[in-house]
């Protein structure tokens, strides 16, 4: 375990003597986010100051008991090595981008015997990778970030997260990764020593306010476009959620009883981009990220992004990223 020190500072909460400490173990794979990392870990220290008490010890684990680094290059030292662990609390798995290349069956092994054993079993940022690959996400809430949720259903198709800020179900706790794992490890302290001290720790991370659970992770697409045109929204939205489908403008049109002149006008104005210069944006970004984050076919992520054939993909993909698919994906993957 750590040998942290309890800082002095000036603010206090008052807490009865003699809290049990609650031990909390990370455990961190490569090119985690650093930023959720320390959005959870803040709110522990920060408890453990304005109480004046050891109220949370935490342990950084990795595989192999090295530093590992984060995505911004950042390296985090370990407290042991993954099979000497002791780990006698929550778990929580700390992953960032690729997550599909970095949980190994020896990870997703530990989160499986961790959870039987009746433990709290969490993941930060793209975690939930390592607990879906331990097979307990079946029939669960949980969430990962935004954007790394399009190549996680196409790895694991029966398994639907949900686009929120975090998600509490029984011992499996789950959240998008940044700023939201403070609102998680809020909530944790709130649960466990209630609001005044949560309250007190939101203020000392000068964190506007405790969110909750059920808020998305993106901000409204109204307020990012600077419009509130109806719509223009529901046509966005359902070109994102049928990316894979034949969209014309006149199927749009007929769908949202609207004219394809009125169409044209609120993406050129609204959007800074013709429907189908939008369109074609979408489904490059959408291959980009499964290229990156999966090992599909460049043929069937042609296919599942809306592409006629894996050569108009190709030839789409190298003119937007000044590299073929393929290569990008052997860059990505070694």
């Amino acid at each position: 375990m750590t040998d942290e020190f309890i800082p002095k500072g000036v603010a206090h909460v008052d807490l009865p003597p003699g809290q049990t400490t609650e031990v909390i173990s990370f455990l961190l794979l490569p090119k985690l986010s650093l930023l959720a990392f320390t959005s959870a870990i803040e709110p522990l220290r920060i408890a453990n100051q304005l109480t004046g008490q050891k109220l949370y010890s935490w342990q950084m684990i990795t595989e192999d008991g090295r530093p590992v680094r984060a995505s911004n290059g950042v390296e985090i030292g370990a407290t042991c090595a993954l099979p000497e662990a002791t780990i006698p609390g929550a778990l929580f798995v700390c992953s960032g981008v690729e997550p599909d290349t970095v949980v190994s069956d020896q990870v997703a092994g530990l989160v499986r015997k961790h959870w039987r054993m009746g433990h709290m079993v969490g993941g930060l940022c793209t975690g939930a990778y390592a607990l879906a690959k331990a097979g307990i996400l079946k029939g669960r809430d949980f969430t990962l970030h935004w954007e790394n949720m399009p190549p996680f259903r196409e790895s694991f198709p029966d398994l639907e997260p949900l686009d929120q800020l975090y998600a509490i179900d029984g011992r499996i706790v789950s959240c998008g990764g940044g700023s939201s794992a403070t609102d998680l490890f809020l909530r944790l302290i709130s649960e466990r020593f209630g609001p005044i001290l949560s309250h007190s720790v939101l203020n000392m991370c000068l964190h506007p306010v405790h969110r909750s659970e059920e808020e998305a992770q993106q901000s409204s697409r109204a307020a990012s476009l600077g419009t509130r045109n109806l719509k223009l929204l529901q046509i966005l939205r359902y070109m994102e959620e049928n990316i894979e489908e034949v969209i014309s403008l006149d199927d749009l049109a007929q769908r949202f009883t609207i004219s394809r002149r009125q169409i044209e006008r609120l993406f050129l104005t609204y959007v800074k981009a013709t429907p189908k210069q939008y369109l074609t944006d979408l489904r490059l970004r959408r291959g980009r990220m499964l290229l990156a984050e999966t090992d599909m076919k460049v043929a069937d992520i042609a296919s599942s992004c809306g592409f006629e054939s894996a050569n108009h993909f190709s030839r789409r993909f190298r003119e937007k990223y000044a590299v073929s698919p393929h290569k990008f994906q052997s860059l990505r993957q070694g």
